[in-house]
C-alpha cells in the first residue's frame, strides 16, 4: 500500500518547513513518538513527504516507556514504523517513579527533563542532527496564553531552536496545523492512538488554558485567530517572527525547490 497525504495537509506542512527552514539536505531527524495522535501523524507525514522532497533526508522514531504501566505494548508502534520504513528506537525507563516521587515538586517538568536527556542521547548515538516534536498550532497558542496567565511572561515555543549544547536542533513541523485537523487525519494514517497512562492527564494548567480558549471561542469566534496574530506581532525574542509577505514566501519556496540541482 502506498501511503498518501491530502493536499490540504501538505500545504501547511510545507509552509512551515520552508518558512522556518526546518528540514535541509542530508538531515537525519529523530521524531519523538509517544503513541498519541499528534506524534503518530508526524511520523506518517514526514514518512510520506520525504518521497517528494528535492533532496534526501532521513527520519527515525523513538518511543520512551515512562513506566506508568507494567506492560507497555511497543508492538503497534514498531509495526506502524515498519510499515512506513522508519527505523524505530525504544527506551524503557522508570521516569514515572522518579518524576512522581515525594521529593519532586513539579512532576511534569521533571518528566520533560528526563525525556529530553534520553532522546538527546539516542539522537547523538545514532547520528541524528535534529529532533522533531509534534506540537501543533493549538499547542503554540495555548503556551502563549498560559505563559502570561501563570508565569507573567510573554512567550511561546519556537518552530525551530537549538536544543542543547550537543548541537542538536529541535524542529516542530506541525505548527501550522490545528489539533482538529490532526484528529481528522486518523482516518487515513491507519493508527490507533495509545493512552499514555499519566495520572495528570487532563489535570494540568495547559488543559485549563485549552478549555478557557474553547469557552471564549464559543462566544467570540475570532479569539483563536487574534491570539495567533498576537503571537507574531511583537518584537520579542520568545515569540514567532512577523508573518512573511507573499513575495518572501515565494522567494523561500524557489530557493527550497532549487536545491534539487545541487543535491543530485
Amino acid at each position: 500500500m502506498r501511503e498518501t497525504l491530502p493536499k490540504s495537509y501538505v500545504r501547511k506542512l510545507m509552509r512551515a518547513i520552508i518558512e522556518f527552514e526546518l528540514i535541509e539536505p542530508n538531515d537525519r531527524i529523530l521524531i519523538g513518538l509517544s503513541g498519541g495522535k499528534d506524534s503518530a501523524f508526524l511520523v506518517y507525514a514526514l514518512g510520506v513527504l520525504r518521497r517528494h522532497f528535492p533532496f534526501k533526508f532521513d527520519i527515525g522514531a523513538i518511543t520512551i516507556d515512562l513506566g506508568f504501566t507494567d506492560k507497555f505494548d511497543r508492538q503497534p508502534l514498531e509495526d506502524f514504523c515498519r510499515r512506513l520504513d522508519v527505523p524505530f528506537f525504544f527506551e524503557k525507563t522508570q521516569i514515572a517513579e522518579i518524576a512522581f516521587s515525594p521529593s519532586q515538586p513539579n512532576p511534569c517538568a521533571a518528566c520533560a527533563f528526563f525525556r529530553k536527556g534520553i532522546i538527546s542521547a539516542c539522537a547523538r548515538a545514532e547520528g541524528f542532527n535534529k529532533v522533531a516534536f509534534a506540537h501543533h498550532l493549538d499547542d503554540a497558542v495555548e503556551t502563549f496564553l498560559m505563559s502570561q496567565l501563570f508565569s507573567g511572561q510573554i512567550r511561546t515555543f519556537l518552530p525551530k531552536t537549538q536544543w542543547d549544547r550537543s548541537g542538536l536542533a529541535l524542529i516542530k513541523p506541525l505548527v501550522y496545523l490545528r489539533e482538529k485537523e490532526i484528529k481528522g487525519a486518523l482516518r487515513f494514517i491507519g493508527f490507533e492512538p495509545i493512552p499514555g497512562g499519566c495520572p495528570r492527564d487532563k489535570k494540568t494548567k495547559r488543559e485549563t488554558t485549552k478549555q478557557l480558549i474553547k469557552s471564549l471561542v464559543k462566544e467570540h469566534p475570532q479569539v483563536f485567530e487574534n491570539l495567533t496574530a498576537a503571537m507574531r506581532r511583537q518584537n520579542i525574542a520568545d515569540l514567532w517572527p512577523p508573518e512573511p509577505t507573499k513575495k518572501e514566501i515565494w522567494q523561500k519556496s524557489q530557493k527550497f525547490w532549487q536545491q534539487k540541482k545541487a543535491n543530485r
